[in-house]
């Protein structure tokens, strides 16, 4: 099988709502970052290198925290522990694997804006 259909054959995910956390930058990165190695801290997302264009640190880490890790976490695409303050794959990463991998592969090709 390609990659392109893995991707489309999901299990407890919807197609939809994989295109719907992929379609962030911010959201993007995490999955790709990841995917690359697992465990995470959500610190390193913190830096000014994931940050909006206009640069608002702070305003971007409560989007982080409220908006884009609560999200993902809901779609079981990552376990978030806020305690130790760490992101690891969650139960459903397997089933958006294959699309972070075809972006990941193809950033090249893509818009600017993509990671």
């Amino acid at each position: 099988m390609t990659a392109i259909t893995d991707a489309l054959q999901t299990g407890s995910t919807t197609l939809d709502q994989q295109f719907t956390s992929l379609s962030h930058p911010t959201r993007r990165r995490i999955l790709i970052t990841l995917a690359e190695d697992n465990p995470r801290d959500v610190d390193e997302f913190e830096r000014s290198d994931f940050t909006t264009e206009d640069g608002e640190l702070e305003q971007f880490i409560v989007t982080l925290h409220h908006n884009h890790l609560p999200q993902l976490a809901d779609a079981g695409f990552i376990d978030w522990d806020r305690e130790s303050n760490t992101i690891t794959r969650g139960p459903n990463f397997e089933e958006i694997r294959p699309l972070v991998t075809l972006i990941a592969n193809h950033q090249e090709e893509l818009p600017e804006n993509w990671p």
